[in-house]
């Protein structure tokens, strides 16, 4: 119990390779990828979720306890300490991804987390977390991700210009959103049959130019409204959709 508290605190989590996933939906997909080292449970969560914990230790805890380790409002009483899945860049490129969602300084878990669940939803083969991004295996950034982070691989890399360079040398279009790129997104429709990777910045600072000069082209969304920019998960949601769908128009090609 008193090194699953410790997993709370980014130090703790990086030290030790786990992380708490907390209740029934992120517990059942981290068991299904094999990897829930052990779980605590209250009485009441054991009789609603025991069917869920197979071949896995569990250990009965209070609902004072259980409160200890939860992160929510309302904890329903069932924590697991899972394995940290360890893959890097390099891993994931050998598997030739036709898709790339790369996130630079995203510091927000609920945008990180949201923008993993997108790029798992549109088919995306890996998410990069480049530069000083949050570390995804946060509470809130678990949550968000409603289980997505256990679907797709998550790949942290604090160079982003490494990152996108790879990317690039593996073959696949690296484009960044820019509020000032030099293509609109409609006009950039054209490119995305191809294997790709888009990079998003902070809605706060935007790319840092350094990253944004090295992706092949710096695209912006048309936003024919009032709104001066987009939050960087709502930006992710309209560009991976648009390549999707230029992916499955062009299978039935």
């Amino acid at each position: 119990m008193a090194a699953a508290l410790k997993l709370h605190r980014t130090v703790g989590r990086r030290r030790a390779a786990r992380f708490l996933a907390e209740g029934p939906n992120l517990v059942e997909t981290a068991s299904r990828r094999g990897l829930v080292s052990e779980v605590f449970a209250t009485e009441a969560a054991l009789d609603r979720f025991g069917s869920m914990l197979v071949d896995v230790p569990v250990h009965v805890v209070t609902e004072r306890a259980a409160k200890a380790l939860s992160e929510t409002v309302t904890p329903v009483g069932l924590v697991a300490v899972c394995e940290v899945p360890q893959v890097t860049l390099a891993e994931v490129l050998s598997s030739a991804p036709r898709l790339v969602s790369v996130a630079v300084g995203i510091s927000e878990p609920g945008n990180a987390g949201t923008l993993i669940r997108i790029a798992d939803a549109m088919g995306a083969g890996a998410v990069v977390l480049a530069g000083h991004s949050v570390d995804p295996y946060n509470g809130k950034c678990l949550r968000a991700s409603t289980g997505s982070i256990f679907s797709i691989p998550v790949v942290e890399e604090p160079d982003a210009a490494a990152a996108v360079a790879a990317l690039h040398e593996a073959g696949l279009r690296t484009l960044a959103t820019t509020v000032d790129g030099e293509l609109d997104l409609d006009a950039a429709e054209s490119l995305l049959g191809e294997p790709t990777a888009w990079v998003f910045g902070p809605e706060s600072q935007g790319l840092p130019a350094d990253v944004a000069t090295l992706a092949q082209h710096r695209v912006r969304i048309p936003m024919p409204g009032n709104a001066e920019s987009l939050n960087v998960a709502a930006a992710a949601a309209i560009c991976m959709y648009q390549s999707a769908r230029a992916g499955r128009l062009g299978s039935r090609h």
